[in-house]
């Protein structure tokens, strides 16, 4: 299998390295105005609202990120990546809308299949870092392999009552495959493969990271009713694919439940893993995410509170 074309990706130090990318933040409140939605309450995009807790800006969404890497992962892994790979990336500091970043990820030695991945600042920066793999047969993964400890019910303000094993909402979905094509072509991302807008090797357009994120991850009101007033934001994002790709124009149901749920000094955290299932009932992609909120930004820390 030959992927789509793509960027030019460079060697560096045992690095394939992808080129020097802007992502946009989309989700800012003068994108979502622009757009004609409603602006979200509690938005860590929103300049004024981000800058108000100590960030530079309104930051880019850490899916965005995601779909950066899929021309290099074809690179490293030139077969399967798209049937049995994974991308397991924490995101150590945020960016604002169009700071230029990069992808790389270590170049496999024949015979390994996972090796670490990372993104930087044009600065040299640390944006986030993990692993990639490719096969089952893989070690586990950066997250995977992360002590989760749980918390002490009693710490938790925001969380109060969010356990191990409660079960996020479930839904069905279909992605069309014309509506994908229009969405990219007015919301551009960084690595836009023809795969995802035209036939793939599976048949139909297959889906980009950052679109499968937002359709298997959490509904509003999952965590709790305390989250929703105050500000969130991803700190990990896994996808690990089992039967892939995620395919546009194919029916699939959703499944998912809480792994975890911290504090740390400025923040309370969930852990949650969910999945796309086909009609089968395979696995076809599964998601480990962790979300955090910002207890600044909430009134249950504010003084007296």
């Amino acid at each position: 299998m030959t992927g789509p074309a793509t960027s030019p990706i460079t060697e560096r130090d045992g690095w394939l390295v992808g080129p020097v990318r802007v992502p946009h933040n989309r989700a800012s409140a003068a994108a979502t105005a622009q757009a004609g939605r409603e602006p979200r309450p509690n938005n860590i995009h929103d300049d004024a609202t981000a800058q108000s807790l100590g960030f530079r800006g309104g930051t880019v969404a850490g899916s965005v990120h995601l779909d950066q890497f899929p021309p290099i992962l074809l690179a490293a892994f030139p077969d399967r990546w798209f049937e049995n790979g994974s991308i397991s990336l924490q995101f150590r500091n945020a960016t604002v809308d169009a700071e230029p970043v990069t992808a790389m990820v270590a170049r496999p030695a024949p015979g390994v299949d996972q090796v670490d991945a990372r993104m930087v600042r044009q600065d040299g920066l640390l944006v986030a870092e993990g692993t990639v793999s490719v096969g089952r047969e893989a070690g586990p993964t950066h997250l995977s392999a992360l002590d989760l400890r749980p918390a002490d019910p009693a710490e938790l303000r925001l969380l109060e009552g969010v356990s191990p094993g409660r079960p996020i909402s479930s839904r069905t979905f279909v992605v069309d495959g014309s509506a994908q094509r229009d969405h990219l072509a007015s919301n551009p991302i960084t690595e836009p493969l023809a795969w995802y807008t035209g036939p793939s090797p599976w048949g139909p357009p297959i889906v980009n990271l950052a679109s499968i994120v937002q359709l298997i991850r959490n509904d509003q009101g999952d965590f709790g009713p305390h989250v929703t007033h105050a500000v969130g934001l991803f700190g990990a994002i896994e996808l690990r694919y089992y039967s892939g790709p995620l395919r546009c124009d194919t029916a699939y149901s959703t499944s998912g439940e809480v792994v975890a749920v911290g504090a740390s000094p400025k923040t309370e955290y969930v852990w949650f893993d969910s999945r796309a299932i086909d009609a089968n009932g395979e696995v076809v992609v599964a998601m480990r995410m962790q979300l955090r909120w910002m207890k600044a930004s909430s009134p249950l820390y504010s003084e007296g509170g």
